[in-house]
């Protein structure tokens, strides 16, 4: 049609498709937009379940994802492909999300062609560039090379600022995890047989209290996630408490996690939970133990504590506010600070009941219409 944009929005990853899929609806929804869609498959199964659930067919599929392959080979594979597309398409926008190899590889393939990118979450940093690795840096690339950033808070607007990116170029809309979230919820709550599979471990844990677990962070491989494993360990012997940990496919996590944590009663490992499923262990938790940045954000949603078994956030707002607190790996540390939330009500209610400060469900809409100007 004459007079709209092309826009090709790029991504691989289960947390990209869940960040970017409220965006993708808004698109195609609207006139103004020629919508076309490049999956990475940077995730496979993962990335799938959420392309499904979200009713997302990929114009280009990728597939790169190969059994421990190195970084420099997948960004190799990822630039030469995302590129080729590019090549076909010609699009006025490429949007990508994040931080991952190939949201950095996409706003590349972009620069190279002179074709505008949009990075929707814009603006996080650590402020070291090895925690989180690659991810600090990726950011930093596609902070060099966006025209529009979406920062999804005041924060994270200021960090590009004090980066000298051009004030104009920067938007704060809120993240779009917090409009997707709040799409799941309606939809789990239309069908309930959507989180069915979970039903067997809520009765199995009924009148226990749900820790969620996630953890997947390279930086914690080794000695860090031995001591998640040693935490998770002690926090069992506890009679009121059940935890529920989706264990990542990543060997270097299932090996320590499955060596250490099978055969507990009040421990339930799972595959990796489809988005419904988590959004289901989300409600149902009294507080998450994570080293992920979507757990961040989506947890205080539905007023539930977070703590970040990390050195280091890019999502300082959850901590300024309240919502999330950093405990790292060290086993006391965690074992400590999660005793406090379950046995102090007064401590729990605080982070509790702390506003969210990454959105209100509306993002989307502000980003494609900052796309059409």
């Amino acid at each position: 049609m004459s007079g709209t944009r092309k826009i090709v929005t790029v991504f691989g990853t289960r947390p990209e498709a869940i960040k970017l899929f409220p965006l993708v609806h808004a698109l195609d929804a609207d006139l103004r937009f020629d919508s076309r869609v490049l999956v990475s498959g940077q995730h496979r199964g993962m990335l799938d379940q959420v392309l499904e659930i979200a009713g997302i067919a990929p114009h280009h599929d990728l597939d790169v994802m190969q059994p421990n392959q190195s970084l420099d080979a997948l960004t190799a594979r990822l630039l030469t492909g995302i590129g080729e597309v590019l090549d076909r398409e010609r699009p006025d926008w490429v949007v990508v999300q994040g931080d991952t190899a190939t949201a950095m590889c996409g706003a590349l393939a972009a620069y190279f062609r002179q074709i505008d990118v949009c990075h929707i979450e814009a603006g996080l940093r650590s402020g070291d560039i090895y925690h989180p690795f690659p991810e600090e840096v990726n950011r930093k690339v596609i902070g060099t090379l966006a025209k529009l950033h979406a920062a999804p808070t005041e924060t994270s607007a200021a960090s590009l600022r004090a980066e000298n990116v051009v004030p104009d170029a920067i938007h704060v809309t809120g993240n779009t995890v917090i409009d997707a979230l709040h799409w799941i919820t309606t939809k789990v709550a239309k069908t309930p047989a959507l989180v069915a599979d979970l039903a067997e471990v809520e009765a199995r844990f009924a009148g226990k209290r749900i820790i969620g677990v996630t953890s997947h962070r390279r930086e914690n491989f080794g000695d860090g996630m031995r001591g998640i494993a040693n935490a998770i360990k002690r926090l069992a012997a506890r009679e009121d408490v059940a935890l529920i940990f989706p264990v990542h496919l990543n060997p270097n996590v299932r090996a320590i996690m499955n060596e250490e944590l099978a055969g507990f009663d009040n421990i339930a490992l799972l595959e990796p939970l489809d988005y419904p499923h988590f959004a289901r262990l989300l409600d149902i938790c009294t507080l998450m133990l994570t080293d992920s940045g979507g757990v961040q954000e989506e947890a205080p949603a539905l007023g539930k504590p977070v703590l970040v078994m990390r050195e280091t956030t890019e999502r300082p707002e959850g901590v300024e506010a309240g919502t999330a607190r950093l405990v790292g790996t060290d086993e006391d540390a965690i074992v400590a600070e999660v005793t406090r939330l379950l046995d102090d009500d007064s401590a729990y209610a605080a982070m509790a009941r702390a506003h969210n400060p990454f959105g209100d469900g509306k993002s989307a809409a502000r980003i494609a219409d900052l796309l059409a100007r």
